[in-house]
């Protein structure tokens, strides 16, 4: 399956209304100031008649010498709602002769300032509960909260204001009565910032009662049908996964740690064969909006794909089922094609619109990849080679669902996008498919690989979806770790040179003398294909966080120590730049020193990835175990304390961090492979290493003559790389106390399993 490549009225009328904004808007052939931007999302802005501004002095001072609220949008470039409300509103000339008369209107990359984004996303969820992108909030000059919302809809509608309505609601308020505007402003800053507050206890909760409690609440809102956790719409969650495999390996022989491997696998092979799951280009779009996987929010995101393919890769090295190493070898092939710089960095997503036909003027959801029964019917008129009064049509319409008048419920496509076309979910096995046919699992293997080929080629010819050429450093290091995982557990060398590929380019274009940049751009113009803006955005603390850990996983796949290296820099510059040293409870998400920030914010919960705390903890652990260094453990405890009271009461908000409390717990675990790494009893004794899931464990290899930064640090080390004068020998250690020697792969595989 590698495949490479070279509702009714309202809708009739925001169609209308999108249409003849857009015309107006291009008609007016006029830029603002995001022209002069390298975000692909500022970008799509660009020529709005807003007169928008980017984030930063410029449009605050315009704010406060005119004594104007601030009205941010803040968004990103694959965002489909963020699309309708641009289209809808943000190209409308009316709309934005509001804006430019009542407000001072700046627009946001979430994914370039993710630290505006987490400071008002915090109030528009207090405020509603809920929220999402694109996010609209109304602030004082100074920058303080008023009020705000998600999609505003351009008319009133149900009891529902539009946004224009809206507009002139807060600039009536704001005239008549803008000094308690303020001070509701200011008070609101405030209750944020107590709420949001981290700080440290001693009272740490026992890890058994934590990893329980999370588990339970796994367990409870498991979907026992579809695989999943709670209700529609489904994210797949690879924290959740990563949580779960730990637990496995933990009680490996107890039910409840069978049912966690369980409950893994049943999601994922749910997924795969869902619509989430793209069967013709490979990877994984973002989420299904129906519980069974069947419908998905389109777009793909580069930090899904990361972490699906770490997830796949290790529960493949638990359980040696082929249909793990096919699903990695699938999001990584998509991944090097389609998200990938030739430099060797990753690109942020791809849409989730695009133009049906080259020649239409609006973009559908899912139109790059849906399909109508008469084009699989077209396309896959040949016959099966074997079986000739059988058609590939047929045998893959069987396959997938495909039907007529369309395999999507009208629930769940309420705008009518999907309607007659066909989203692509495998309601049964392959061999359960060729079986109706007559056909052997090799021929309908082999009829269902040419009928992918010819859907690909098909669909290379469609006009693609938009893709964020924005590479982000926290993103990048994620798929170093998927690309690290995936080499170590499939026995890849090609992964393990994609990653190192990508660790190069971070190296030579994010990395600078004072650390980390938070992304760059490509741009045909530019030397060598990368630019960056006039006054680059310095990486968050999640840039460090990410690249840290990818960085340390692939060090345990080639065993360069220079990553180790690098590793322990940034994880200084880290600790110098994000530590919160008035409590020292842990990172926050932003470096200080930036005015325009009223609140600087922690992450402190694990969503669709990992939260900045729970991943530097992990790291910090990680780095401790193979230093001996007792100040990286000692920061770890300080992350603990300062998350004790929501590890205690809310422990399934973090399961990532529960997986670094657990190994904070535990005597340090060290696997040390002594001898030159060009001895094949050397390479023997690593692969055994790579075969086995032991998630606690450090992998240090010594090789005297490449390893000599490392050997000189840590004391033990020195004394077991002369230990067995170069015998190819692996020791395994508990708190700094080695076995004896074992130079047998199978004994070391023997002994690498007893470890729980």
């Amino acid at each position: 399956m590698h495949r490479s490549s070279t509702p009714g009225a309202q809708s009739t009328l925001r169609s209308a209304l999108s249409l003849l904004s857009r015309t107006m808007a291009s008609g007016a052939g006029k830029s603002n100031r995001l022209a002069n931007e390298k975000s692909p999302y500022l970008l799509q802005h660009a020529n709005n008649p807003v007169d928008w501004y980017p984030w930063g002095d410029e449009a605050f001072k315009k704010a406060k010498s005119e004594n104007k609220p601030i009205f941010l949008s803040v968004g990103y470039s694959t965002c489909h709602w963020c699309h309708v409300m641009g289209h809808e509103s943000f190209e409308n000339e009316a709309i934005g002769a509001l804006l430019n008369k009542d407000f001072v209107s700046i627009k946001v990359d979430r994914e370039e300032r993710p630290d505006v984004d987490k400071m008002y996303m915090t109030f528009i969820q207090a405020i509603s509960g809920s929220g999402g992108w694109p996010m609209s909030v109304f602030l004082t000059p100074d920058r303080q909260p008023i009020t705000g919302g998600t999609y505003f809809p351009p008319y009133d509608s149900h009891g529902r204001p539009g946004f224009p309505t809206i507009l002139k609601m807060i600039a009536g308020k704001w005239a008549e009565d803008k000094d308690s505007i303020m001070k509701q402003g200011a008070a609101l800053a405030d209750a944020i910032k107590e709420a949001t507050a981290v700080e440290a206890t001693t009272d740490f909760p026992k890890v058994e009662q934590v990893v329980v409690r999370c588990y339970d609440h796994l367990e409870e809102t498991f979907d026992k049908k579809f695989g999943g956790f709670g209700r529609a719409p489904k994210f797949p969650q690879p924290v959740n996964f990563e949580f779960l495999l730990h637990c496995y390996h933990a009680n490996k022989n107890a039910a409840a740690g069978k049912r966690a491997l369980e409950m893994v696998e049943q999601t994922l092979e749910a997924m795969a064969r869902g619509g989430i799951h793209d069967h013709i280009s490979q990877g994984f779009h973002r989420y299904s909006v129906d519980q069974r996987w069947h419908v998905p929010h389109f777009e793909k995101m580069l930090y899904d794909q990361a972490q699906l393919a770490a997830v796949c890769a290790q529960v493949y090295q638990i359980t040696k089922n082929d249909r793990f190493k096919t699903l990695v070898e699938d999001i990584l092939v998509y991944v090097d094609r389609d998200l990938s710089h030739p430099d060797g960095g990753f690109y942020s997503a791809e849409d989730a619109d695009s133009l049906p036909t080259a020649d239409a003027l609006k973009k559908k959801e899912g139109a790059f990849c849906v399909w109508t029964k008469a084009e699989i019917d077209s396309l896959l008129s040949d016959p099966i080679d074997i079986k000739p009064d059988v058609t590939l049509a047929q045998l893959f319409s069987a396959h997938f669902s495909v039907k007529e008048e369309g395999n999507v419920d009208p629930f769940q496509d309420p705008h009518d996008e999907l309607k007659s076309q066909n989203v692509l979910i495998a309601t049964q096995s392959l061999e359960e498919t060729g079986k109706k046919f007559d056909l052997t699992p090799a021929a309908t293997k082999a009829a269902m690989e040419k009928a992918y080929g010819l859907l690909f080629a098909a669909r290379a010819k469609r006009p693609r979806p938009h893709l964020d050429n924005k590479m982000v450093a926290a993103w990048n290091g994620l798929m170093i770790t998927g690309f690290a995982k995936a080499a170590a557990a499939l026995g890849n060398e090609e992964y393990a040179k994609r990653a190192q590929r990508a660790v190069d380019f971070a190296k030579k274009h994010l990395k600078t003398k004072d650390g980390l940049l938070r992304s760059v751009y490509t741009s045909e113009h530019a030397a060598g294909g990368i630019v960056q803006i006039a006054n680059p955005i310095q990486g968050f603390a999640d840039d460090y966080a990410f690249v840290i850990q990818g960085l340390l996983d692939l060090y345990e796949t080639t065993y360069d120590v220079s990553l180790l290296e690098w590793a322990v820099e940034l994880q200084e510059s880290m600790d110098a730049k994000f530590w919160d040293k008035e409590n020292n409870s842990g990172y926050y998400l932003s470096a200080s020193g930036d005015p325009s920030i009223l609140i600087r914010m922690k992450e402190d919960q694990d969503g669709a990835e990992p939260s900045t705390n729970s991943v530097a903890a992990l790291n910090l652990v990680r780095l401790a175990d193979a230093f001996d260094k007792s100040e990286y453990r000692d920061r770890a405890r300080k992350i603990f304390a300062g998350f004790s009271q929501r590890l205690a009461k809310h422990s399934f908000i973090l399961p990532k961090m529960i997986t670094a409390y657990q190994r904070w717990t535990r005597p340090p675990t060290q696997v040390v492979i002594v001898g030159s790494r060009d001895d094949k009893g050397v390479q023997g004794l690593l692969k055994a290493v790579a075969d086995t899931f032991v998630p606690w464990k450090s992998l240090i290899a010594l090789d005297a003559e490449k390893d000599g930064w490392l050997i000189d640090r840590v004391s033990h080390y020195k004394s077991l790389s002369t230990a067995m004068d170069g015998k190819p020998t692996a020791f395994v250690c508990e708190n700094f106390s080695c076995s004896l020697p074992v130079h047998d792969e199978e004994a070391l595989k023997t002994r690498l399993n007893e470890i729980k």
